[in-house]
């Protein structure tokens, strides 16, 4: 245990320190012996913590998406060189480094926080066995034994003996409930971190082994943190279940506003746009603008939400723009009206004539026919109709022409097409 606590020396004093401080501010209002003052102060540790882990957190939600977004191709190449593991895993490399993706930068808040979490528990534990560390001296030390959150001293764990509670000022029983509350409520926190990151975050439309290794970590992590928490200090508990409920609400944030693109969270995300961008008739946030502009840039690529999108969007008269804006698509223009106020004007839509029946087309062309001849154009005779010219005295075209009228009246009437069989004599 001093190995270890030699190792992590570089960060215990500034950890021990920031405590002090914050214990400094809290016990001016509640007190320097209660656990308030010290519990309050590790809960701030962590919030100070995680504030200064954003950045990182901010790559582990890029890497994680980008592995996501890559597992289609890594599952090809697994299965083009699965004979060949050094051929596969050189490909792997150079996937990797074409993309530009890092599959450590997934772990990065978890192996930075490692070290402050080492240092906090060696902190407690040289509480729980009275021997000062980092710039905590012996008055803080007594302080800090003396302090209890709810019945439970600080540096007591799940698995100390009755003697050792005693000694610390409290009864076996306060700390086993206590513990035991919180290794739960720990637990259950990781086990809903995860869960809703698996059920919620993650492109459905993809089936890869990584959703599936994801989905053994949603029941394996909660079981470790059950197996471990037994042997955690109080106040180790407090620091972990601190950290779970900020991951817990910063990851809810995140999947609410920046989700992964194919998963039910862009799903429902887009649909609460959808209304907010038809209602003020513009994106107004920044954030809304660049996924706009994410979507627009995906063209034929985009997913069945953002293609709904979209389409919701042109329904509403507006279109999506490049740079991310929305604006007043051009088949829905405003209009001005009588009374000065703006009304969108759509544009005609297109219908299909009705199909006519035979007899309908029939009676149409010769109501038109008739129509021309009424306008003094000229019209063709038919065969039916008299002329007062002699017959020698038409021209032969347009006897021609006139014959050929015959015919087709002919044709139309129902009569058989062709020359006629001459009529035979009649026989009296």
């Amino acid at each position: 245990m001093d190995t270890i606590a030699s190792l992590f020396s570089f960060i215990t004093t500034p950890v021990s320190w920031v405590i002090v401080q914050f214990h400094k501010v809290y016990g001016a209002i509640f007190g320097p012996d209660t656990g308030w003052a010290w519990g309050l102060s590790i809960v701030s540790l962590v919030i100070l913590i995680r504030i200064c882990l954003i950045p990182l957190f901010v790559k582990q939600i890029k890497a994680t998406r980008a592995m996501q977004t890559l597992q289609p191709e890594m599952k090809k190449i697994q299965e083009r060189y699965k004979n060949d593991k050094q051929r596969q895993s050189e490909e792997m490399m150079k996937l990797y480094k074409e993309t530009g993706t890092n599959p450590l930068s997934s772990c990065l808040p978890i192996l930075a926080q490692s070290p402050f979490f080492f240092a906090l528990y060696h902190v407690l534990n040289g509480i729980a066995t009275g021997d000062t560390i980092g710039v905590i001296n012996e008055s803080l030390l007594a302080s800090a034994r003396k302090a209890h959150i709810v019945g439970a001293p600080l540096a007591a764990k799940f698995t100390d003996g009755s003697s050792k509670v005693e000694a610390l000022g409290a009864s076996l029983t306060d700390v086993r409930v206590v513990t035991a509350v919180m290794i739960v409520l720990m637990s259950a926190s990781q086990f809903y971190t995860q869960r809703q990151l698996m059920t919620k975050n993650v492109d459905t439309t993809v089936k890869t082994p990584f959703m599936q290794q994801q989905k053994m970590l949603m029941y394996v992590f909660p079981v470790m943190f059950a197996v471990f928490g037994i042997n955690f200090p109080v106040g180790v508990l407090v620091y972990w279940l601190t950290t779970n409920v900020w991951t817990m609400g910063q990851q809810m944030y995140v999947i609410r506003n920046n989700p992964t693109p194919g998963s039910k969270a862009q799903a429902a995300y887009l649909e609460r746009l959808t209304k907010h961008v038809t209602t003020h008739g513009k994106a107004r946030r920044r954030s809304e603008r660049t996924i706009i502009k994410a979507i627009v840039a995906k063209g034929r690529d985009r997913n069945e939400f953002e293609r709904k999108f979209i389409n919701g969007l042109n329904k509403a008269g507006l279109a999506a723009q490049a740079d991310g804006s929305v604006i007043q698509s051009e088949s829905q223009a405003a209009v001005q009206t009588e009374d000065g106020s703006t009304a969108s004007a759509a544009a005609p839509r297109r219908q299909q004539p009705k199909r006519q029946s035979k007899s309908q087309r029939q009676s149409g062309a010769a109501s038109a026919g008739a129509k021309a001849t009424g306008d003094g154009q000229s019209s063709e005779p038919t065969s039916l109709s008299k002329s007062d010219e002699p017959e020698d005295a038409k021209p032969a075209a347009s006897a021609k022409k006139q014959s050929g009228g015959g015919t087709r009246s002919k044709a139309q009437s129902g009569q058989r097409k062709g020359p006629q069989r001459p009529k035979s004599p009649s026989k009296k």
